[in-house]
């Protein structure tokens, strides 16, 4: 086996961690009887060799002993390997890709080619992967058809071995592999979709298992949407209460799970990446009656993009489901599709907040999750967050193996509800030796009904000691006083502010100066300290007091030379946080409208949103500014929020024509305009609603499109 590898030479060439002359002895573990051993080095391989999907030198040189590897019947675990050159070859260069190949440097440049070869290398060796589609190894047989539909150069004749290999399989998840190579074919090679999707159809509607039915629906959902049925939201959820009837795992998948001591004793011997994530694998697949259907139902639902109303009701139907495996599901995929679409949701959040008293435990804690990132629209669920909260006062505070403890998720949905039956919870945490980091910002979303917590809140600040983990300590404290405008905490906040440590002082000196701008005139007795922080004008701390001082006394004379100085500060954020100080002094601030005219055009996106509205709030010229603020709406996204919050304060009267009709673009907008593909923010449903609500406001009315309330 692995003739020539000894002529390689590995020790000249380097992987994501360093020389590559380990990489004979990753290869020789997969061919490893000790299946620790085995799982080691595919760890290696996808650690180093082919790190986050990166092609090096080494990684071409591992092709040929990979396909040596894949061939040999005597080598167990086939099929990662097979998953593996998939992997290494099936990395598409666009034509963008390779039409900026001048724009890219030397390393950059070497990357691409890699890629391109890779790409060559796997696709021509492909051809033995015909003869894997029928290997006695069931997990082999699993891996080669996604391998043959994303390599092989005769994609045509691969749809036609699909089609011959499914009625002779008896596997049921290498029907289903089958299947989605035949999506993947469609979307790939797009003169092959037609003849894909109608044999996808006639999968979809013939007396096939539901599974297999289920997958074709989801391929169909992937590559010709328009050719599902008109009814598929009634097909598939007959089709799941088919897979609920069944109360046994299909023998096969039961027999690749790991059980018992042997799977015990390999995840002792082996606690690598892939084995974590096989673990997680087999906990997740534990008592399902078909653990494959999540996946199915996944790409069926992203097949189905901005069909909210169809998603929604399947996802209602899934929620009602007896089965606790198949409402966890739901529940993930609604968190999925709230994040990204806007949508009517209040009868699908309802059901989400019934799964929070399911006996489940990892149930319960994914409404719980999904409920937490909803804001405003958690309140259909709000009296099952406080039945929950108060049911389990143990999980009103998580603890963490490393850094400080965070508030539960349930506790954390409730506050952002505004709701004041999360009061117990919040005040006992207050009480705990080390206060969760994000109490500050559930008092903030709490407003005015957290008022009872302000004695506590002062309380604790003034016992925190002013060393090197002050900041930690205090931080919280800060943040809901802050919110509180608690001005009767003048005297602790003033503590803090001139005892802060120089480890994190600049951060906690920030955080004491907003909450004694926050107190407004109530800190009058920080003004001569503020006083005395504004004398370092150009600075990013004079700029803070500066702002606070204005709050606290509102002497612009005081204040406008030093937020004017900071308008020329070196760093981006100091000129913003500047810029919006300034803002606040409205016609006070009118000599500096020059600089912040010259600030729209800077070249930060950032810095000319903020350097637009304070031109308008110092001036009140709207000609100017609106084209700045509009053109930087279309550029990015994440501005949107900032922009429409000053369209809202100028009106349409204004904000003009233009901005009416971006406004109104917007509200037609199914996708939330945050949304992103393979991440999410745990905000972003927030800011989101936020933009809906100023965009309605500005208008004065409702189109009845794309809105969530």
């Amino acid at each position: 086996m692995f003739t020539g590898i000894d002529e390689v030479d590995w020790a000249s060439m380097d992987h994501a961690y360093g020389p590559a002359d380990d990489v004979p002895g990753l290869l020789y573990g997969l061919a490893s009887a000790d299946p620790a051993e085995r799982e080691s080095a595919l760890d290696g391989m996808y650690g180093a060799v082919h790190h986050q999907g990166d092609v090096y030198a080494c990684t071409l040189a591992c092709i040929p002993f990979l396909f040596e590897l894949a061939v040999d019947p005597g080598i167990q675990d086939r099929g990662g390997v097979v998953e593996l050159l998939t992997s290494i070859g099936g990395i598409d260069l666009d034509e963008d890709d390779e039409s900026e190949l001048d724009e890219l440097d030397e390393d950059e440049i070497e990357g691409v080619a890699n890629y391109a070869m890779a790409a060559a290398a796997v696709s021509a060796g492909s051809a033995v992967f015909f003869e894997l589609v029928a290997d006695d190894d069931p997990g082999v047989r699993l891996a080669a058809p996604l391998a043959l539909a994303t390599l092989h150069g005769r994609p045509e004749r691969v749809l036609t071995l699909l089609r011959e290999r499914l009625p002779v399989e008896a596997d049921d998840e290498v029907r289903l592999a089958l299947v989605e190579a035949a999506g993947r074919i469609a979307l790939r090679h797009r003169p092959l979709a037609g003849e894909a999707a109608d044999w996808l159809s006639r999968l979809a509607a013939e007396a096939h298992p539901p599974g297999l039915r289920l997958a074709a629906l989801s391929q169909l959902a992937r590559c010709a949407p328009d050719a599902l049925p008109g009814d598929v939201v009634r097909v598939v959820s007959g089709l799941l209460r088919e897979l609920r009837s069944r109360s046994f795992l299909p023998e096969s998948a039961a027999a690749r799970m790991p059980c018992g001591d042997e799977a015990a004793a390999d995840r002792a011997t082996s606690p690598t990446l892939v084995g974590q994530l096989r673990e997680l694998s087999a906990e997740e697949s534990a008592g399902r009656s078909a653990p494959w259907a999540a996946d199915l139902l996944r790409t069926l639902h992203g097949g189905l993009d901005d069909r909210v109303d169809d998603r929604t009701a399947l996802l209602t139907d899934q929620l009602s489901s007896p089965d606790p495996w198949q409402r966890l599901d739901a529940v993930r995929m609604s968190g999925g599709l709230m994040r990204a679409w806007r949508g009517s949701y209040e009868g699908l959040v309802r059901l989400v907040g019934v799964q929070l008293a399911d006996p489940e435990p990892r149930l319960a804690e994914a409404a719980s999750h999904v409920l937490e990132e909803l804001f405003g629209l958690a309140a259909p669920a709000a009296d099952a967050l406080a039945a929950r909260v108060a049911a389990d006062p143990g999980a009103w505070v998580r603890e963490w193996a490393s850094g400080p403890p965070g508030l539960g998720s349930a506790v954390k949905g409730l506050s952002r509800l505004g709701d004041a039956r999360v009061l117990p919870a919040l005040a006992a945490a207050l009480e705990r030796p080390e206060v969760p980091h994000d109490v500050g910002f559930a008092i903030r979303c709490l407003g005015g009904a957290a008022a009872p917590l302000a004695g506590v809140l002062r309380r604790r600040l003034g016992e925190v000691g002013l060393d090197e983990g002050a900041y930690d300590r205090a931080s919280p404290l800060l943040a809901g006083l802050t919110a509180l405008r608690a001005g009767e905490a003048a005297p602790e906040v003033l503590r803090v502010l001139r005892g802060a440590p120089e480890y994190r002082g600049e951060w906690l000196r920030t955080a004491a100066l907003r909450a004694l701008g926050s107190f407004g005139p109530a800190a009058h007795c920080a003004v001569p300290e503020l006083r005395r922080l504004v004398r370092r004008p150009g600075s990013a701390a004079a700029t803070e007091a500066a702002e606070a001082l204005w709050a606290v006394s509102g002497d612009a004379e005081a204040v406008l030379p030093v937020l004017a100085e900071g308008l020329r500060a070196q760093q981006v954020h100091d000129c913003r946080a500047a810029a919006k100080a300034l803002g606040g002094l409205g016609r006070r601030a009118e000599a500096v409208a020059p600089r912040l005219r010259a600030l729209m055009a800077h070249e930060e996106l950032w810095l000319r949103v903020d350097a637009a509205i304070a031109l308008w709030e110092v001036s009140g010229r709207t000609a100017e500014v609106v084209p700045v603020l509009l053109t930087a709406w279309e550029r990015n996204r994440h501005v949107r929020v900032r922009v429409a919050e000053c369209l809202a304060r100028m009106g349409l009267a204004g904000a003009g024509s233009d901005a009416a009709r971006v406004l109104r673009a917007e509200l037609l907008s199914v996708r939330r305009h945050n949304a992103m593909d393979g991440g999410y923010g745990s905000h972003d449903t927030y800011e989101d609603e936020k933009l809906l609500a100023l965009c309605r406001r500005t208008l004065l009315e409702d189109t009845g499109k794309g809105t969530t309330s």
